[in-house]
């Protein structure tokens, strides 16, 4: 009791210091407070402003629009923050019991609480009357607690090795297989005064899935998951030496220089501008490389994708991806109006496949007909490599509890840097784990 009263009161606190700084600024979409009072309001809350993904706010917009329409007794009415205020409001919503009718949640780990707390209601029975045949095979499973799932997703990710052929054509240099071949390219390009690799470690997100992928080939698919889920222990020899092979690609210099204070957006310009070679990223960057007008053609033209490569005598699969579902769907449990939540939550579901990946690049977790749609080639090679994958590995932080995972994205910026050895790493995951017991 006494952790959930503290837990209580620093949300409230939290509360005060958004509405102190603004940051429970809105944007209003669909509708407002008034002149609607004869129906019944679906709340909305999304995090994909116009200001910075205006084709996901465009077709938010729409899909209201139309379910409006077509339920004309229902407004929607939409509340949109940014990724991290999004975040925060919904720490400070639930503590008051006042989440919205419906928003959006990530898998795993940050669903938990919420599903511990039940604030989020069970969608089993939408699953059931059809809506689950629309998805993806596995990617709503991401989305189960208990044998009940909490989360309809929108997005499904993988994280492919983006390359620019040019550079790889200049120094006769192919696409890698395996992991020795993959390092004769860092040298190389390193030999010739070329970046090999863009990385924004600041963000440690972007360092935990070159972690990840090197614990996968040498150690198996499973072996991180069940280190998480506490059948296995980060102290696994395949995990400790994936801690290591990271400290030697840093010694290769295969990494771009400052990598560890850089974001992601300011360590992608090397990738962009052709001055990195390299550049491991989840999907969702498809349209700078084939849609995206405000890119050069031409070095549209230069991007290419491998998977990344296998690790001599490891137990892993070329075959496996990092990635998963990003954001889904919940419905509150106290919504007033939970059965119009529902039904406005499917619908948006039904609706957003097609136009998600034709109008916003976004792979949906729901099943596209590719041959109905005009798609780049790029996307059908990875929606292809997604209908042949052998394995999807759910990115590490978004397994853990918010602590664990805090923990573990402090890490890997001190293994990526140096401050910690492999065996270190390992431990101090072991020791966050063991307090969450």
């Amino acid at each position: 009791m006494k952790k959930k009263a503290i837990a209580i009161f620093m949300a409230f606190m939290v509360m005060a210091a958004l509405v102190l700084t603004g940051c429970t600024s809105s944007e209003e979409g669909s509708g407002n407070n008034t002149g609607f009072s004869d129906k019944k309001v679906v709340k909305f809350m999304h995090l994909w402003p116009a200001g910075s993904a205006k084709q996901h706010n465009q077709i938010v917009n729409d899909i209201a629009a139309q379910f409006e329409k077509e339920n004309p007794d229902v407004k929607v009415q939409l509340e949109i923050l940014s990724n991290e205020q999004y975040k925060e409001k919904l720490k400070v919503l639930s503590a008051s019991n006042e989440l919205p009718d419906v928003g959006m949640t990530w898998a795993a780990g940050f669903l938990e609480p919420y599903v511990k707390g039940s604030m989020f209601a069970p969608l089993d029975d939408m699953l059931g009357e059809g809506l689950g045949d629309q998805f993806i095979a596995g990617t709503t499973e991401a989305y189960a607690i208990d044998g009940n799932t909490y989360g309809l997703p929108l997005e499904l990710n993988i994280a492919p090795v983006f390359y620019n052929k040019k550079i790889f054509e200049k120094y006769n240099l192919e696409a890698p297989k395996t992991y020795d071949e993959f390092k004769t390219v860092v040298k190389t390009l390193t030999d010739n005064g070329v970046t090999p690799i863009a990385l924004g470690n600041k963000d440690r997100w972007t360092g935990s899935m070159w972690y990840m992928y090197l614990a996968g080939r040498i150690g198996g698919p499973e072996t991180l998951t069940n280190a998480i889920n506490r059948t296995g222990s980060f102290e696994d020899p395949a995990l400790v030496q994936a801690a290591e092979e990271i400290q030697n690609l840093v010694g290769m210099n295969a990494f771009v220089k400052g990598f560890n204070g850089l974001s992601n957006d300011e360590a992608k310009g090397p990738f962009m501008n052709e001055q990195a070679a390299m550049y491991l990223m989840g999907s969702w960057e498809l349209p700078n490389y084939t849609t995206n007008e405000d890119v050069p053609q031409e070095f549209r033209d230069s991007v290419g994708f491998f998977k990344f490569p296998t690790v001599e005598g490891g137990k892993g699969d070329i075959n496996s991806f990092v990635g998963g579902p990003g954001v889904g769907l919940f419905v509150a449990e106290d919504s007033d109006v939970k059965e119009e939540a529902k039904k406005f939550a499917a619908f948006f579901v039904e609706k957003w496949g097609a136009r998600a990946v034709t109008e916003a690049g976004v792979i949906p977790a729901t099943k596209v007909d590719t041959a109905s749609i005009n798609l780049p080639q790029m996307y059908i090679d990875v929606l292809d490599e997604l209908s042949a994958a052998s394995n999807i590995t759910l990115y590490a932080d978004v397994q853990m509890s918010a602590g664990v995972a805090q923990e573990h994205l402090n890490m890997i910026q001190s293994l990526f840097g140096g401050q910690t050895s492999p065996e270190e790493f390992a431990k101090a995951h072991e020791e966050a784990l063991a307090k969450e017991e």
